[in-house]
């Protein structure tokens, strides 16, 4: 799945939450000088500004299927090779990477599967494989209040724990670990909670454009009923796995 919309759009939904998360990742990472890493699936590249960081610009290469992306990422992150390319096609050699990650990414991917083969497939032997998902399936990602509201205005609008471990195994990666990665942030107001889910980002924000405004109208006063109008505390958990090549 590629993101049609701007990477501003993007930040401001998601990014106050995958930037916290990235620094997390990375420390569970053992990132080390000389290491080259990948990026797969960076987005505007809150990883892939943590990685450059640590790692330097030069040892860090990003992917993203989304062309606005793609480009926010080159302005933002000079001296980084950002291509724009799909995780299952990745336009690299094998093993090319000491680190080959993916945040946020896998249930985007059209084949996990092949997705995670691919992250395989570019690292070096001795190197490491990681990714990392919200957790939805236990109510702990950062949109699990709003679609707590939407299902109950809407009630059919409807990665399971352990599924990154399995796609790991299943790649071919040995000594796999997994972890929970929590992130905290502050939203001031319930409309600064609000707002980022009306600029069309994600399932999320799709989910909310296609209401018509009677419902739209509901599933806000759902949320704010559930959080109260703030300031609003939001704790999100990501699951992690790893595993060496």
């Amino acid at each position: 799945m590629s993101f049609n919309v701007a990477a501003t759009a993007y930040d401001r939904f998601m990014g106050r939450f995958s930037r916290p998360l990235s620094i997390e990742f990375a420390d569970w990472l053992d990132l080390g000088a000389g290491q080259l890493a990948l990026d797969v699936g960076c987005g505007p590249g809150a990883l892939t500004e943590v990685l450059a960081d640590r790692l330097g610009a030069a040892s860090v290469t990003a992917v993203d299927p989304s062309e606005p992306f793609v480009a926010a990422a080159r302005e933002r992150l000079p001296g980084v090779t950002v291509i724009q390319a799909s995780a299952e096609s990745l336009p690299f050699e094998d093993a090319t990477f000491d680190r080959a990650l993916a945040q946020l990414v896998v249930h985007f991917m059209s084949d996990p599967a092949m997705g995670v083969g691919e992250l395989r497939r570019v690292t070096r032997a001795g190197g490491v494989v990681a990714v990392n998902v919200w957790d939805f399936e236990g109510g702990r990602a950062p949109q699990s209040t709003f679609f707590r509201a939407l299902l109950m205005v809407m009630p059919d609008a409807g990665a399971r724990r352990g599924e990154l471990a399995a796609l790991l195994d299943q790649a071919g990666c040995r000594d796999i670990e997994v972890a929970e990665l929590e992130v905290t942030v502050t939203s001031p107001t319930f409309e600064e909670w609000w707002e980022p889910y009306t600029l069309g980002v994600g399932p999320a924000g799709a989910q909310l454009a296609r209401l018509d405004e009677e419902r739209h109208r509901a599933v806000r006063e759902r949320c704010r009923e559930l959080l109260g109008d703030g300031p609003i505390l939001s704790t999100a958990t990501a699951w992690a796995a790893k595993g060496g090549r």
